[in-house]
């Protein structure tokens, strides 16, 4: 089975350890985004993933390609041409400082991407699920009706679409946020959210719910996963419940939510002491979708994102380089993080 995502890949450059932007002298290079992430994971899982973006032919262009190629993506409808790669500085916190990112993203071979640049329908020939975030049409451009394109073919082919609202308020107001994504996710089957992108470009917020002062009110997510379904037609609502404790240490859970049955289901909660939480959100999407084309039942699709973000946030760098079998481990109460021989 073939799963296609499309976004943008960025240069990820930051001070080692937990040294800040104004301390460093030097930056590691890595490469990550939102899409490229869940495609390395689906990679991982021995699924056919596909991943879409337009990068410059230089080498810096070519050394993200290389970046998915070292995990098994499928690069071949990765269009060449433009000038840039995007950046992004982290700057990683700790305790009570909060991570930091600085982007440098503008004017990027994908921004400036054009519709006929992408032929889907050749694309998303024998693909069984196509994946974006609400990042890609933030960026602007021809970007969201690039995106539109995309999906009316996953329509048309009958190709299950799922989209991860990743709001970013540094791209856009919630305002052009919630016009160009309602537009969108009218053709979208699943809908992936944290405790803020439902409320920021949607306006539906979870009701008794403080996730800075630790409180997370089920009915409230509850509520949120039924009207956003029942708004834009959702299959299931996959709404992710993090807990944030410090910089360091967090407690991570998910709630699905599926519409065709009217049922919600909660998944496990876990303490992560956290060592690189850039990818979590991603990591969860490639995790529910792997299980959902293994047909798993709706208690162990979210069991299985969840599981699987939870280690994300033990490894450096953007995407999770985890195997079916370390997700499983978990799930049946492998977290003591014994050595394994």
């Amino acid at each position: 089975m073939k799963t296609v995502c499309f976004g943008e890949i960025m240069l990820r450059l930051n001070p080692a350890g937990y040294t800040r932007f104004l301390q460093t002298d030097t930056f590691g290079a890595t490469y990550g985004g939102g899409e490229a992430n869940v495609a390395v994971s689906l990679a991982n899982y021995g699924i056919d993933a596909s991943y879409v973006t337009k990068l410059p032919s230089h080498e810096i262009g070519q050394a993200a390609v290389n970046s998915l190629r070292r995990y098994g993506v499928d690069t071949s409808d990765i269009v060449r041409g433009g000038e840039r790669v995007g950046i992004y500085y982290l700057e990683t916190g700790a305790s009570q400082r909060p991570s930091k990112v600085i982007y440098d993203r503008a004017y990027s071979a994908i921004a400036l991407a054009k519709r006929e640049d992408f032929d889907w329908n050749k694309i998303l020939d024998g693909a069984t699920w196509f994946h974006f975030t609400g990042i890609t049409p933030a960026l602007g451009g021809e970007l969201p009706e690039i995106c539109m394109d995309a999906l009316t073919v996953c329509r048309e082919k009958g190709i299950t679409t799922s989209c991860d609202l990743n709001f970013r308020k540094n791209l856009w107001t919630s305002e052009q946020a919630g016009k160009t994504m309602g537009a969108l996710m009218k053709l979208v089957d699943v809908c992936i959210a944290n405790e803020e992108d439902a409320e920021k470009v949607f306006g539906i917020k979870a009701e008794n719910t403080d996730v800075d002062a630790g409180v997370v009110n089920h009915d409230g997510y509850k509520s949120v996963a039924k009207q956003l379904s029942e708004r834009f037609g959702f299959k299931r609502v996959a709404i992710t419940l993090r807990t944030s404790i410090s910089a360091n240490d967090n407690k991570w859970a998910a709630m699905l939510y599926d519409a065709t049955e009217n049922e919600y289901f909660f998944s496990r909660s876990y303490d992560i002491h956290i060592v690189d939480r850039v990818g979590g959100g991603d990591s969860f999407g490639g995790g529910l979708i792997y299980a959902s084309l293994m047909n798993k039942a709706p208690q162990d699709v979210i069991e299985f994102a969840v599981a699987a973000s939870c280690l994300k946030h033990t490894i450096i760098g953007d995407y999770n380089l985890v195997s079916v079998k370390e997700v499983e481990g978990l799930i049946k109460g492998g977290g003591s993080g014994r050595v394994q021989r």
